[in-house]
């Protein structure tokens, strides 16, 4: 698995099969006419290219990405406290969408691309819940600045329309699936 992300170490691990985790050092910026859940698709599948040449025979890799997308804009990994604080203000009273793409490449074989959307409702935030959160959680690592599974979510999530895996960014349904199709995981456990 390509990723340094804790959170998709921790769902991949869920699904009780050995692998590794590595860190892919790779471009992420993206073509500006894409949007939606062709951004992450275009990065995902960045990330597998930087890492595909060195794969050998009988090895998958698997990479992702997640973007939170709020009325036609993308919004990304905060860069600083003030632009997560402005990020969570954007969202409050709002349903935004979470995109992920998620990319498997084998040696020899061509790449293949998944991407699942969630609609995520925010409830009314206060300027002081913003400030506590971005304090206390340090959400700099995440799209959109906040992680659903921690504080911000439990207090200002008030409804999602799909997956919640794939807000925390690893549709690990998808993921599952593709592994039964490519005979990684026994289809009776």
């Amino acid at each position: 698995m390509g990723s340094q992300s804790p959170r998709r170490r921790e769902l991949m691990a869920g699904l009780e099969l050995p692998f590794t985790a590595i860190s892919i050092d790779a471009d992420e910026s993206y073509p500006a006419a894409l949007k939606e859940g062709d951004i992450p698709y275009f990065i995902s599948r960045s990330k597998a290219e930087a890492y595909a040449p060195k794969l050998t025979e009988n090895q998958l890799l698997i990479t992702a990405d997640t973007i939170v997308w709020l009325e036609g804009k993308m919004l990304g990994k905060p860069h600083d406290e003030a632009e997560a604080i402005e990020m969570l203000k954007a969202l409050r009273n709002k349903t935004h969408q979470v995109f992920t793409a998620v990319t498997f490449a084998e040696s020899g074989k061509p790449l293949e691309t998944v991407v699942d959307k969630t609609d995520v409702t925010f409830g009314n935030l206060s300027d002081e819940e913003i400030l506590h959160y971005v304090h206390q959680y340090r959400p700099m690592d995440k799209a959109g600045a906040y992680g659903v599974q921690e504080w911000i979510g439990y207090v200002a999530c008030t409804a999602m329309q799909g997956s919640y895996f794939n807000v925390m960014g690893f549709p690990v349904h998808l993921v599952y699936a593709e592994l039964k199709k490519r005979n990684i995981i026994e289809t009776q456990i």
